[in-house]
Parts: structure tokens; C-alpha cells; sequence
């Protein structure tokens, strides 16, 4: 039996035709409507010459048309690459041609960053440039084409069987930038179909849920929820991003019962006033990923909703722990454990596995692991030792083998040759009536080496000097080696497509500052 994703969009709209399939702003399509959009997208291309194994490009925001390539890429074998289209050119270049990309399709406002680098893409034809948000009657620039005009004259029945296989590539996922340079995180047909099986178990989440999601969908983690509404054949709420006005109106209109949100999108829902159980009582999970979650929000959401929340640590590489619902009130400060058919070990620097309570490297197998890092087999064997993914993260597990996170390798301060954690710091720091976020980060120092410096975003009702709140926090931590040498205070941190505060970014600027 071979167990990938290339039919559950045409047995959806063969069993149940007239459920709602998708929501996108004003547009309601049901699973026949949906499957025949995509039939044509699929055929569309195959008609162009992109086939099994053939890879695509998508430079595109949160739109039908990214799903429909999704979809249309289950069908036909063909490998989709999502990217940012925060990218700049000289990025976005690099990736189109280490990911072998032989099409792509963009918004129009990307059309002139193409247009500019197309010199340097020998492997894209001059003709697979197509552009998707393009009015009727609308210019094209020149050396691109409408997505309109592309599937125009296509069929939109079922396209040729395709011998889709389990370690088939579906997509592959360019990593966010966090710790370095991006990698190509390939993922297969199977990995897809894990996604979509064992979460939606874990979420509880059946055929009549209603999933909503207002991040990027070009970020790995918008997979946890859209593959198994994928599988489920659930309705799908997209929305082009994130306003908590319109993100609370829509769980109170459609009814929502599923979202997953990153911790910067939490704090925004807690601190706006129509964020009640009157609006959004419909949630039957709050789903936190992407960077840890401070236990104080953690606490506000459980006042608020009871016995919805989870928290999924995880990386796009393949392997999850999940703090369920169930488990909550009584390992609040965890990050759970792995689902059924994975495990989990902590490990030294020698690869011995730890005993519960010494912090070390998180490692961990189990059936969503990537195949590897596209044309990186260097890079692949680092991270894959012997079929264990090596995390990078630094963790614990307690008696009863629940993880919990310490912080990752790179973000580690070593002050005075002791260990300093910016997360024990950030979580004296959030407990300030008038912080709304904090991110700590380590700074160099002749005397000790390194020293923890705290970046600070300040509810809008607050105001507060730096050295005011430096004070504070000093009085506050566990250990002379926390306290901070200086706080900033910011309007925002930099983030990455996918919401998580770029330290890296904050410490390089403070640094060239000094």
C-alpha cells in the first residue's frame, strides 16, 4: 500500500462535493469546485511540461492560488517550493536556483525583483514566469504571463495517473534564517501524510471541525493544522494575515474550532478587548508553536478558554513533542511529549543519553523526519546521526519523561564560564505589569565574556525607563550571572516570516551600535 497525499482532494470532492472546502476573504468554494480549479492548475502544467519531479516556485502571500499549487502539486508528483516573499532579490535568487526551480509563480508586486534577476535563473524558461493577482484587462509586464492566461484552454478533469510513490518529494521548505543560512528541508508524500494523520488525531479534529490560520502558509509550521484539515476534509478559513480585529470577527462568524498561533500572535488576541469567551468560545484547541511561551500567557488562555490549550515544540526538520490539552494543569512549564510512534532522548556532547533532570541536546526519530537537506548532504549527515535528528535545542525531561526547554545552543550566553539561559530571564522579565515582550540575548564583554542584554516591548498603556526596568529585573532573577547589563526598549522586534524573534538580529545591531 503506498500511503501519500495525491488523492484526498478528489476523494473529498467525491464524497462530500458540497461541503465547504476553503474560505478566503469574500470567496466560499465547496471540494467539487475546489477540485476542478485545481484539475485545470494540474493539467495546466503538465501541459507546459512540468511533471513528476519537475519543481516549481512560489513567490506568493496568503492567496487561493498558493493552495491550489499545493494541491495541484499532491496530484501530479510535482515538487513545490514555497518562499517568502519578504525575500530580497539576492536571496530570493540563491534559493530559486538551489532548489532547481524550473517555474514560478508570483504576485505581481514581485514582478520587477524578477524581472531584475532574471539574468542570473538560467534554469527557468522565459515563458514560466506567471503572475497571480492580475485584473481582467490588467497590463502584463512584459516576459510574464497571467496565472488567468495560464490555465486558460486546460481541462479540469482528473489529470493522468501518476505514480506517486511514498518517498516521492512533495515540497521543499526553505528553513527560516534563524540560526544561519537557509537549508532546503525536503519533505516527501509520506512525511505529508504523517502530518495529516497523527495531528489530526492529536487535535481532535474531525470532518466538521473549522480550521483557521492567518499566518504565512509559505511556513512550515501553517502544515500542522492545513494537513489535517487537509485529511480531514475540514473548512479551511484562510486569511492574508494576521489582525486580531479581523482574526477574532472571523472565530465568532465561522465558528472556528482550530487555530494554531505563534507567541507574538497570543500576546495580541490577550491584550485586546474582544478577545471573550462571548467571540471565541467556538475554539476547541489554542495551539501555540513556533518559540516557547511564557507560562503567564500560558495561565491568561486557560482562565479564558479551559482545557483548549496546547503546545507544540517542533522542528521543520521532523521531529514534534505536545503539551495536550489533558496535560496542561499538571505540566504547565513543559512542552509535552513526542506523539505515538516517535522518541525522544537527551543526549550529552558524546551522544550518551541523559538521565531525567540533566539538561543536554535534544535529539529525536520518528515516521515525519525529513529526507534531508536539498543537495546538502553535508549538512544532512550533521543533523541525521544514525536515523536521530540532532536539534540543536537544549532541554530536560522529568520522571515522567516530559520535555522541557532550556534554550537553543546559539542562543546560550556563556557568562563567566557559567551557563546563562535567556529563557529563566524572560521569564522574570514577562512578569513586569507593563512588559508586553521580551527577548534576551547575549552581548560580548571583555570582563566575562558574554553579558545578557534584554529587548523589551512595553504594553501601550506603559511607560517606563530602561534603567528603571533594569533595576527591577536584577532584583528580580535567581542569580547574580542573570542580571542584565541594559534594556531596550523597542516598538517591535525583527521577525521572520514565521513570527520568531530574530535575537541574532537584535545582537548584531546592538553590537555594531556600541
Amino acid at each position: 500500500m503506498r500511503i501519500t497525499i495525491s488523492n484526498l482532494l478528489s476523494r473529498h470532492a467525491r464524497y462530500r462535493p458540497q461541503h465547504t472546502a476553503l474560505i478566503f476573504d469574500d470567496r466560499r468554494i465547496d471540494f467539487a469546485t475546489l477540485n476542478r480549479n485545481v484539475n485545470r492548475l494540474a493539467n495546466a502544467l503538465l501541459d507546459k511540461g512540468i511533471g513528476k519531479g519537475g519543481h516549481i516556485a512560489t513567490v506568493l502571500p496568503n492567496c487561493v492560488e498558493l493552495l491550489e499549487l499545493y494541491w495541484a502539486a499532491s496530484k501530479t508528483g510535482i515538487v513545490v517550493v514555497p518562499l517568502s516573499p519578504l525575500l530580497n532579490a539576492p536571496a530570493l535568487a540563491r534559493l530559486l536556483n538551489d532548489s532547481q526551480s524550473e517555474m514560478v509563480f508570483a504576485a505581481r508586486s514581485f514582478a520587477g525583483t524578477l524581472d531584475g534577476i532574471k539574468p542570473d535563473l538560467p534554469d527557468i524558461p522565459a515563458d514560466a514566469y506567471i503572475l497571480t493577482d492580475v485584473a481582467e484587462n490588467t497590463d502584463i509586464p512584459s516576459g510574464f504571463q497571467s496565472h488567468a492566461d495560464f490555465v486558460a484552454g486546460a481541462v479540469e478533469g482528473e489529470s493522468p495517473p501518476t505514480d506517486i510513490q511514498m518517498e516521492d518529494i512533495f515540497n521543499i521548505c526553505y528553513s527560516s534564517g534563524t540560526t544561519g543560512d537557509p537549508k532546503g528541508i525536503v519533505h516527501t508524500h509520506f512525511v505529508r501524510a504523517m502530518y495529516a494523520a497523527l495531528f489530526a488525531a492529536t487535535w481532535r479534529m474531525t470532518p466538521e471541525s473549522v480550521v483557521l490560520h492567518a499566518g504565512s502558509i509559505v511556513f512550515n509550521g501553517s502544515f500542522v493544522t492545513l494537513m489535517p484539515a487537509w485529511g480531514q476534509g475540514c473548512t479551511y478559513v484562510l486569511m492574508p494575515a494576521f489582525d486580531p480585529d479581523t482574526f477574532i470577527r472571523a472565530i465568532a462568524r465561522e465558528k472556528v474550532t482550530h487555530i494554531m498561533l505563534v507567541p507574538s500572535q497570543i500576546i495580541a488576541l490577550l491584550n485586546h478587548p474582544d478577545f471573550t469567551v462571548g467571540n471565541v468560545g467556538s475554539l476547541e484547541m489554542l495551539m501555540s508553536l513556533g518559540a516557547p511561551l511564557y507560562l503567564e500567557h500560558k495561565q491568561r488562555l486557560d482562565e479564558l478558554l479551559p482545557g483548549r490549550f496546547y503546545e507544540l515544540y517542533g522542528l521543520t526538520e521532523g521531529f514534534w513533542t505536545i503539551l495536550d490539552k489533558t496535560d496542561f494543569a499538571k505540566k504547565p512549564n513543559s512542552v509535552g511529549v513526542p506523539p505515538p510512534f516517535f522518541e525522544m532522548r537527551i543526549v550529552d556532547d558524546n551522544r550518551n543519553e541523559l538521565p531525567p533532570g540533566e539538561v543536554g541536546e535534544i535529539t529525536g526519530r520518528g515516521p515525519a523526519l525529513m529526507q534531508g537537506y536539498y543537495r546538502r548532504e553535508d549538512l544532512t549527515e550533521k543533523a541525521l546521526v544514525d536515523g536521530w535528528l540532532h536539534t540543536g535545542d537544549m532541554g530536560y525531561v522529568d520522571e515522567d519523561g516530559f520535555l522541557y526547554l532550556v534554550d537553543r545552543q546559539k542562543d546560550m550566553i556563556i557568562s563567566g564560564g557559567v551557563n546563562v539561559f535567556p529563557r529563566d530571564i524572560e521569564e522574570v522579565v514577562v512578569h513586569h505589569p507593563l512588559v508586553k515582550e521580551v527577548a534576551v540575548f547575549g552581548v560580548p564583554d571583555e570582563k566575562w565574556g558574554e553579558v545578557p542584554v534584554a529587548a523589551v516591548i512595553l504594553k501601550e498603556s506603559g511607560s517606563l525607563e530602561p534603567a528603571e526596568l533594569a533595576r527591577w529585573i536584577n532584583e528580580n532573577v535567581a542569580a547574580k550571572f542573570q542580571r542584565v547589563r541594559e534594556v531596550l526598549l523597542l516598538a517591535d522586534f525583527p521577525r521572520n516570516v514565521a513570527g520568531k524573534t530574530l535575537k541574532r538580529v537584535m545582537r548584531d545591531d546592538f553590537v555594531s551600535r556600541k
